[in-house]
């Protein structure tokens, strides 16, 4: 997922290791020691390094950097790690976002005189950002501290669902300032926030809103701030300079007498004497209102106990991370945990603690009997991060769809969300995969939905004609690229999406939408141009779009984030017959080899950020990809996938900062990385079944959401044996290289045996 000018043209530490030896380890405090949320912080990734709960509303985290929108790809997160100083410390973060927006209430602790710019990094004292070393920090789950060596204050972060909880350490004898300032965002630019209000309480809380013109414009953020010691004084800034009429002066001549300010450009100066003790700070937000935000504030952000907080955060991510049990090498554990980490920091919870939340229609809604999530890159999740949670958190899955469809029921179109977060649409990428998501959920017993208006809303956003030009599809069977950009993506992943709602209407019952939107699968095959082996775009008159170079590439093109040679593949509901159509199983076998081993300058896609991870011309820092390891499987070649899958894995994760491809895209790359570590991958979700790779893990236990346990265990495991020998499941070997989702849900055993050299 993906970028700015996409969604413009779419609108349419350590480990803990057992002595020597692999031994069962229970996944409870060597989980959580294993994350390393430092991962996919440098280069690509995307991911930010701060302070979150699972799933949770705020996400504390440092920001490096807040660009302008044209600059600001690898700040998505706000944080680089190759950056020398931190600009502060703000509440709202993406974790692997492609596009960006947050970064919202930032904060700095300043020693000393306060200057009130952010400052250039390569010029130090020239503002309030300060230089940092990476030897300072701490990163856990929960948990995050650092050291701003230009003010000499240590600074840790934890967090609560709604509250982001800091502590601050100041220099002895020096001034202790917080800087708040309501300007910046990730993604920024000029006039961005629309307008802010600030406004301090008789008993020193700290609360307002902005509302900023970003990805979802007009979104409402609210805060409120609490100090655990009073305040010796205070300064309100409007910093505006380019409004030709402010209205009349409210109370107070000086900045230091006003108790509130509005404006667009709004700072704050907290001053607090000179403390003989750490200076704590708690921050909860709401995305419908002031009071909300107060009131998540008094709820849940009770007493100044900072390390209970912080033992809270810990043994949140401990329940949730021991649902796995991973056995392995220090990286291997580590990668594997910090992976699990990312798959759960999104959706986020988008509801205050009195059940209210902000729909797509920007009015307030209170949700009954289920907690509201947002954050939904549905064209990233649908695919691996949505089918994992459904199989390990049934329960939360079930919340996620309420959500789905009250968002859908909200919206001012009846659509289920695209790219939607803090419940606003941004139109972001293609398709309707939120379509799959709710059938793989149902499909998987997820339940706890009225699954019959689940299935009206699918419907309703599956036929809104001026949807991507959803009204040509439904009348010829393609997107015509005259008419719209992208036609040869929008028809294949129209048809895979109809395909899913065609599963779940026929386990329901409803045979007549079962079938409609069963036929209105086959639609994939009228992009398919058997001269030239590939998929196209075609006219309104039904002729390919020429002139064609299937390694062209560009926002807006024929294809979304991709070119021929990525697209051409995306056939999940019918790969028997892209077979087919491919001419057999050797040529299409021989065509995917021709994929990766291409020899590609990746300066080719300089124009499009999204498509990394290169290997030929598999792009695995993009999603289109992410199945095709596992095609060799329906062509019969399994040691093919099994040796893709090793080159996919040796080149595209590591153990390091830049140790993710492309984005990591709200956790659907890790993901990726857990199915693939425990041996098998939903190549088409919502059909039951997974496709058997390798693994990448000795062993691991998956303590599953119906209290049932399914156990992966991978003998002789190592590098010199790389491929599968064998493959039993309850003792009994496999009969085909595809294993059922009932089997995983149902528990059991499921026991490779490696080897050295492929079985052919």
């Amino acid at each position: 997922m993906k970028h700015y000018f996409l969604c413009v043209l779419s609108v349419a530490g350590s480990v803990l290791l057992t002595g020597g030896g692999l031994h069962p380890v229970r996944a409870d405090d060597g989980a959580v020691s294993a994350v390393d949320p430092r991962i996919g912080t440098g280069g690509a990734g995307h991911t930010f390094p701060g302070a979150t709960m699972p799933f949770g509303m705020v996400q504390v985290s440092p920001d490096t950097d807040m660009k302008d929108f044209k600059h600001s790809y690898p700040w998505a997160a706000g944080y680089q790690y190759d950056d020398p100083t931190i600009l502060g410390f703000s509440h709202t973060h993406f974790s692997g976002a492609g596009h960006s927006d947050l970064g919202d209430v930032l904060v700095m602790p300043v020693s000393g005189d306060v200057r009130l710019e952010p400052g250039d990094a390569a010029v130090p004292g020239s503002g309030y950002r300060s230089r940092f070393r990476h030897a300072t920090e701490v990163e856990h789950p929960g948990y995050y501290a650092v050291t701003l060596d230009d003010y000499g204050v240590r600074a840790e972060l934890t967090a609560g669902q709604r509250v982001g909880w800091h502590r601050y350490a100041f220099p002895k004898g020096k001034p202790a300032h917080l800087l708040l300032d309501l300007r910046p965002s990730i993604y920024d630019y000029p006039g961005k926030v629309s307008w802010a209000r600030l406004h301090v309480a008789a008993d020193g809380t700290v609360s307002g809103c902005r509302m900023t013109r970003g990805w979802a414009p007009g979104r409402v953020l609210c805060f409120a701030m609490r100090f655990s010691r009073p305040m010796v004084g205070r300064t309100l800034y409007n910093r505006e300079t380019d409004v030709l009429y402010k209205g009349f002066k409210g109370p107070g001549n000086r900045a230091v007498d006003q108790d509130a300010q509005n404006g667009r450009a709004l700072e704050a100066v907290f001053d607090f004497g000179k403390p003989d003790a750490p200076l704590m700070v708690k921050t909860a937000i709401s995305p419908v209102s002031e009071a909300n935000a107060v009131d998540n504030l008094d709820r849940e952000g009770q007493g100044w106990d900072f390390d209970a907080q912080r033992a809270k955060a810990q043994e949140a991510w401990k329940s949730a991370l021991s649902i796995m049990d991973v056995d392995g090498t220090a990286d291997q554990r580590t990668q594997f945990y910090t992976a699990l980490y990312h798959v759960m920091l999104a959706p986020t919870l988008s509801m205050d603690a009195n059940d209210e939340y902000r729909g797509p229609d920007y009015e307030a809604h209170k949700a009954k009997g289920f907690d509201f999530y947002s954050t939904w890159s549905t064209w990233d999740v649908y695919r691996a991060q949505q089918p994992l949670l459904a199989l390990l958190r049934p329960d939360l899955s079930s919340q996620f769809v309420q959500s789905l469809v009250a968002a859908a029921k909200n919206s001012p179109f009846g659509l289920l969300p695209v790219w939607s977060y803090q419940g606003l649409e941004t139109w972001c990428m293609i398709g309707y995969h939120a379509v799959p998501m709710i059938a793989d959920a149902y499909l998987a017993g997820v339940r706890g939905f009225d699954a019959e208006a689940a299935l009206k809303t699918m419907v309703h956003s599956a036929t809104y004609a001026s949807y991507g030009d959803l009204a040509d599809y439904m009348k010829i069977g393609y997107v015509p690229i005259d008419k719209e950009a992208e036609g040869a993506s929008k028809t294949l992943e129209y048809a895979y999406d109809d395909w899913a709602l065609s599963r779940m209407a026929r386990a329901m019952g409803h045979t007549d939408i079962a079938s409609e939107f069963e036929r209105r699968s086959h639609n994939w095959r009228n992009v398919w141009d058997p001269k030239s082996g590939f998929m196209r775009a075609r006219k309104s008159d039904g002729q390919f779009r020429m002139p064609f170079d299937p390694a062209s590439a560009a926002y807006g093109s024929d294809y979304t984030e991709g070119n021929a040679w990525q697209y051409s593949w995306y056939v999940p509901q019918d790969i028997p017959g892209l077979i087919s159509v491919m001419g057999g199983r050797t040529p299409f076998m021989a065509k995917i080899d021709t994929l990766f081993d291409a020899k590609v300058d990746p300066a080719i896609f300089k124009n499009v950020e999204d498509i990394s991870g290169l290997i030929g011309w598999y792009a695995h820092g993009n999603e289109p990809d992410h199945h095709v390891a596992y095609l060799y499987d329906y062509a019969g070649a399994l040691w093919k996938t099994q040796q893709r899958l090793t080159q996919i894995m040796q080149t595209q994760y590591a153990v390091r900062p830049d140790g993710l491809a492309g984005n990591d895209d709200l956790g659907q790359m890790s993901a990726w990385y857990i199915f693939t570590a425990l041996g098998f991958y939903p190549v088409t979700p919502a059909s039951g079944e997974y496709a058997i790779g390798r693994p990448f893990v000795p062993k691991a236990v998956i303590h599953l959401g119906n209290n049932h346990t399914f156990t992966m265990i991978a003998e002789h495991l190592d590098a010199q044996h790389p491929y599968v020998g064998s493959v039993t499941l309850n003792g009994r070997p496999l009969e085909t290289p595809f294993l059922s989702q009932k089997s995983v849900i149902a528990g059991g055993e499921l026991r490779f045996v490696m080897q050295e050299q492929p079985s052919r």
